[in-house]
């Protein structure tokens, strides 16, 4: 079972409960990898207006779509069966995707110094043309789920032995973006998902439960565990490139989506630090027992390295 963690004392300024929670967050992270939180603040309301502009975009004709199909900048639109997931450890995956998204960066304005230095994966984003209310709707949930991430931080801090405020200067500059999908309800091929197993790429990922079930989560003994929905709840989970910042501590924990029985949406938020972070192994983590075990990498080059990898040419990757 995913565990629950009540963020609502913490958030009203508990400093009791705050140090309870690092606690049991390094359990998690080291153990499971995700857990589910709830009196996260996060308005219900903003969520729901955020599903509903997606089933207002998905249900546009394709050519309308396809006007802003993903491009260069790994931002817009990416058809149904556009992703397979090779860098996955966990399973051979063959076949493509059963998911169409709408990628989407953090809006930023025109003269943004890494818009200007034509950074990849930070916009600018591409908006559907006469879609009423969509763009403020995806803005306003975007602006809703950072200021948890940002909340989360001096947790996570906490939870790798460093101080509260660690992390900030790593987020000043921020590359989260969402993922935000629709699984229709089609019967799948065999090895075939709505989204193959894989783990995350990034720092972490920030996850309002859907009504619907499918996704399911590998745990410690290699079973499949459904995310059972838990009212208001949002799912956390560790990225690779957190996994990689801890020596590995925090466990990049792999995941998948089966086909639904009923159409289903998500709007999965990567909340990433700057383009220029390096993973440099934490000396919190590291030890002559335990020696720093992944080469330093740049959060914008892990992102680039994942995306092109399992993303299908025509969808902003790389794979033929």
């Amino acid at each position: 079972m995913i565990p629950t963690l009540d963020l609502g004392p913490y958030l009203a300024g508990s400093t009791k409960v705050r140090d309870e929670l690092a606690h049991e967050l390094r359990r998690i992270q080291e153990n499971i990898g995700f857990y589910v939180v709830i009196n996260h603040g996060v308005s219900q309301a903003l969520i729901e207006q955020g599903y509903d502009a997606l089933r207002r975009f998905f249900s546009l004709p394709l050519e309308d779509k396809l006007k802003i199909k993903i491009n260069e900048k790994s931002v817009g639109y990416v058809p149904i069966r556009s992703t397979v997931y090779v860098t996955s450890k966990f399973n051979k995956n063959t076949r493509k995707d059963l998911n169409e998204t709408i990628t989407i960066a953090r809006e930023r304005p025109a003269d943004d110094p890494d818009i200007q230095r034509g950074l990849r994966f930070v916009g600018p984003n591409q908006w559907p043309e006469g879609l009423i209310g969509f763009r403020d709707a995806m803005i306003a949930y975007q602006e809703a789920l950072s200021v948890l991430g940002y909340a989360m931080l001096p947790l996570y801090a906490r939870a790798l032995n460093l101080p509260d405020d660690y992390f900030d200067p790593y987020f000043t500059r921020p590359t989260w973006w969402t993922r935000n999908a629709y699984y229709p309800a089609i019967e799948p091929q065999d090895n075939q998902f709505g989204i193959s197993p894989h783990s995350d790429h990034g720092f972490i990922t920030l996850l309002p439960m859907s009504d619907v079930t499918g996704l399911e989560i590998l745990s410690p003994r290699g079973e499949w565990i459904s995310a059972t929905p838990v009212k208001n709840g949002i799912i956390v989970n560790t990225g690779e490139f957190l996994n990689r910042w801890s020596n590995g501590r925090f466990l990049a924990t792999p995941h998948r989506v089966i086909p639904p029985k009923k159409d289903r949406y998500s709007m999965a938020m990567f909340f990433n630090p700057n383009p220029d972070t390096l993973a440099v192994p934490l000396e919190s983590c590291v030890s002559p027992e335990n020696p720093a075990a992944f080469e330093p990498v740049t959060m914008i080059d892990y992102m680039g390295w994942y995306i092109d990898n399992n993303y299908k040419r025509e969808a902003g990757g790389s794979q033929e």
